[in-house]
C-alpha cells in the first residue's frame, strides 16, 4: 500500500481551495477573460488559448505561465510570462491621479511571444516586414517605417490622419517624432523594447518627460506635457501610452492592443 506523506502547508492550501471554491472559479475567469483577450487582439498570429497554452496560427504552442505568480517588480520586468503581460490593468481615458507605484501596465513584456510575433531584429526579420507611412503629411510630412504585422503600419496612418484634425498647439507636441525602429533593450530591464519590433513610436522630446531623465528620488515625482488629445486618438488604434506609468515615458505609445481592449477608465 501506497502512503502519501501530506505537509502542514498543503492541507492548509488545500482547505483553504474547499473552503473557498468561488476564489478559485474567478481566478480561472479572470485568466480565461485576460487570455480571450489576448487571441482577439491578434487575430491574424494567434488561433486559440485552453488556458494553460497559447496556440498559435502557425502551429507555435507557448505555456502562458512558467508558474511563478509572486515574481519581484524586477523580475517580472526582465522575465515575465505571457500572464505576467497581462496581470496590471491599462486604464483608457485621462488620469484621475499620477499612477501608483511600480504600475506600469504593460512594461511586463514576453520576448519569446513578440518575437514569435514580429521577428528578431538582431537577425533583420523586422526589418523585413517594414513599410514606410507619411506622417502628418500636411503638418510635418516625414517618411517614417513601421512594421507591417498586425496592421500596425495601417493603424499609426489612422493615428497620423486624426491628429491632422487637431489644433496646431495641440498637434505640434506629435512631430518631429524621436524614433521607430531601434535594435536595443530597455535600459532598466535588458529585454527588448517595442521598438525593436517596430510596433512603438516616440513623438515630440520638446514636450516629452521621461523618468530616467529626471534627479533620482523616491517616490519618482511624476511629470507629463503630453496633450491628453493626442493620448486619446492613440488608445482609439490600441497603443498604450507611456505617460500612464509610474516609470513613466510620456513620449512613448506602443501597439498593445490586448490591453486597451480590456481598459477602462
Amino acid at each position: 500500500m501506497r502512503h502519501v506523506r501530506w505537509s502542514c502547508s498543503s492541507a492548509v492550501l488545500i482547505a483553504a481551495i474547499v473552503a473557498a471554491p468561488g476564489h478559485v472559479r474567478a481566478a480561472d475567469a479572470e485568466t480565461t477573460a485576460r487570455l480571450d483577450a489576448l487571441v482577439a487582439a491578434y487575430p491574424e498570429a494567434l488561433a486559440r488559448h485552453d488556458g494553460r497554452t497559447l496556440f498559435w496560427r502557425d502551429g507555435t504552442a507557448m505555456a502562458v505561465s512558467d508558474g511563478r505568480p509572486d515574481k519581484p517588480f524586477k523580475e517580472l520586468l526582465a522575465n515575465a510570462s505571457i500572464l505576467d503581460q497581462l496581470r496590471l490593468p491599462y486604464r483608457t481615458g485621462r488620469l484621475d491621479a499620477p499612477p501608483g507605484r511600480d504600475d506600469d501596465p504593460g512594461r511586463f513584456r514576453n520576448e519569446a511571444f513578440f518575437k514569435t510575433m514580429y521577428g528578431d531584429c538582431t537577425k533583420s526579420e523586422v526589418q523585413a516586414r517594414m513599410v514606410g507611412i507619411t506622417w502628418l503629411p500636411k503638418s510635418w510630412g516625414k517618411r517614417v517605417f513601421v512594421t507591417r504585422v498586425n496592421g500596425v503600419a495601417e493603424k499609426l496612418k489612422a493615428v497620423s490622419d486624426e491628429i491632422e484634425t487637431l489644433p496646431a498647439e495641440i498637434r505640434k507636441a506629435a512631430y518631429p517624432i524621436a524614433g521607430v525602429l531601434a535594435c536595443r533593450p530597455v535600459a532598466d530591464t535588458g529585454r527588448m523594447s517595442m521598438h525593436g519590433y517596430g510596433a512603438a513610436i516616440d513623438l515630440n522630446l520638446d514636450v516629452s518627460d521621461y523618468w530616467m531623465w529626471q534627479r533620482k528620488t523616491d517616490p519618482i515625482p511624476y511629470k507629463n506635457r503630453m496633450p491628453q488629445e493626442i493620448v486619446d486618438v492613440f488608445e482609439r488604434h490600441g497603443f498604450v501610452w507611456g505617460g500612464k506609468w509610474y516609470h513613466y515615458d510620456t513620449m512613448h505609445f506602443e501597439y498593445r492592443p490586448e490591453l486597451v481592449r480590456a481598459g477602462t477608465k
